[in-house]
């Protein structure tokens, strides 16, 4: 079954989930935020077969998410790095943890992981803000319009 394509649509939200509209991208995004660089570690911690996760992998490198870079000549071992468009995805990802938390879990303790700031150690909440004004993002407040 071929999957429909978004990524000549006019709509942000769809070239973005045509970036990260499978269920292993985003978790192998969120492996590469966290600090996770070499194929064997990612393979490993997310259980995913080494087919996918090459196919995932070669997908953000076209999209310039990721570089690939070789660490080792003998054999041949590479690494990757999240490019300045990878990094930016780190809001994304934040917010799907945010709902996560907050709407996934029907035990009142939720996840067994959170986020925290890595110099105070308490707990982090991501929330979207508009970065004209600083205030929340609501969506009783926000319109979808045309570019001038």
């Amino acid at each position: 079954m071929r999957r429909t394509r978004f990524d000549d649509a006019h709509c942000p939200v769809a070239r973005t989930t045509d970036l990260l509209g499978d269920w292993w991208t985003p978790l192998v995004l969120r492996q590469l935020l966290v600090g996770e660089r070499r194929f064997d570690h990612i393979a490993k911690s997310l259980d995913i077969s080494r087919a996918i996760l090459s196919s995932r992998l070669k997908r953000l490198e076209e999209e310039g998410v990721v570089n690939k870079v070789q660490y080792q000549d003998r054999p041949p071992r590479f690494e990757y790095e999240l490019t300045d468009k990878g990094v930016a995805l780190w809001d994304v990802v934040a917010a799907m943890w945010r709902f996560g938390d907050d709407w996934m879990f029907d035990s009142s303790p939720g996840a067994q992981v959170e986020l925290v700031d890595k110099e105070t150690g308490l707990q982090v909440q991501p929330q979207v803000i508009d970065s004209t004004t600083g205030e929340p993002l609501k969506l009783l407040t926000t319109r979808v319009r045309l570019r001038k």
